[in-house]
Parts: C-alpha cells; structure tokens; sequence
C-alpha cells in the first residue's frame, strides 16, 4: 500500500472521531460537561482533558521523543479541575488535534518503518498511529455515549444523530447506492 494513501486515510479517520465529539459536545449544555454517571466514571470534561493530554504528549516529538511525555500528568487528567473554563478546555483540545495533524501531515512513506516509543515500548509508526486511532474512537464513542445520555435525560432535550437514524437504514442505503452510482 501507497503511504500516502493510508496517513490519508489515518488523519481522515481521526478527523471523524474529532468530528463525532464535537457534534454530540455541541448538544450538551456546558454545566452538564461536568457530570459523572458514578464515582468510576468520567464526565466530558474529564474525556476532553486526557484526550486532549493524550494528543499533546503522543504527537509531540512523535519521531524523536517517547510518546509519554516527562511534562504530562496523565493522573490529574481524570480528576475534576477546578477552574478550568470551558474555553480553555477546548482550546486544550483544539491544540492536540492541532499537533496530531501537523504532524501527520509531515510524515513520509519512509517514516511509516521507523520505530517509535510509548511508554518505553518501541512500535512502528504505523503500529503508533493504529493504536492511538483505537484509542481516540474508544473514547469518542464515550463522548457520544455520555452526551446522549445528558442530553435526553439531564437537559431534556431531543438528542440529534449523529449517524444513521433508527429506521432509517434501508433509505440511508439507498441514498448511498444512488450517490455512488450503483
């Protein structure tokens, strides 16, 4: 397989699970992003803060450095911040899917066979990318999860889709055959 194709199809991959929080983020009043369902759960504020910890310590330096970052506190990511604004969570945010695609983007066939660290552990950088795409759609789909939950049962509202709608999966399956010619 072609590199390029497949950082393409990587950084368009990430982009959807950044894409699915932000739509079900988008449904959820800001005082509800604090709310845990139980003691050993995580609110979205807490899901916000170690993905976008994770993002900021994996992606930078990825090449060069490992991948677990002396500078985070991966601990404190699951604890309730007192004083964190909103704002300034998503700009968190925003700057780790920020760093992932910057670097991405500069990323090489070549690169795809040189060897990386996490944790001490050497992977290649596909295995890299691979597992921190896992890792992102895992707690993406705790974000939607959570999201819908507060929103239909906490805030009162009607939850909005963020995929294909109960029911409608012979239309959505026709649309698509259509679309694509078949």
């Amino acid at each position: 397989m072609n590199g390029r194709i497949y950082l393409a199809d990587a950084q368009k991959r990430f982009q959807e699970s950044r894409t699915q929080c932000e739509r079900a983020l988008a449904q959820v009043p800001a005082e509800l992003w604090n709310v845990r369902l139980d003691p050993e759960s995580n609110s979205l504020n807490t899901l916000l803060l170690h993905l976008s910890g994770n993002l900021l310590s994996r992606w930078r330096g990825f090449l060069t450095s490992d991948g677990e970052k002396p500078d985070r506190d991966r601990d404190s990511e699951f604890e309730d911040p007192e004083g964190l604004t909103q704002q300034a969570l998503m700009d968190r945010w925003t700057r780790g899917w920020t760093c992932l695609f910057e670097t991405l983007s500069s990323l090489s066939d070549e690169d795809l066979d040189r060897i990386v660290t996490i944790r001490s552990q050497p992977l290649t950088v596909v295995e890299a990318i691979n597992r921190q795409l896992a890792h992102y759609a895992y707690h993406a789909g705790q974000v939607v999860f959570l999201a819908k939950h507060l929103t239909g049962h906490l805030a009162g509202g009607l939850w909005q889709t963020l995929s294909v709608a109960r029911h409608g999966s012979a239309a959505f399956n026709a649309e698509m055959a259509k679309k694509h010619g078949i």
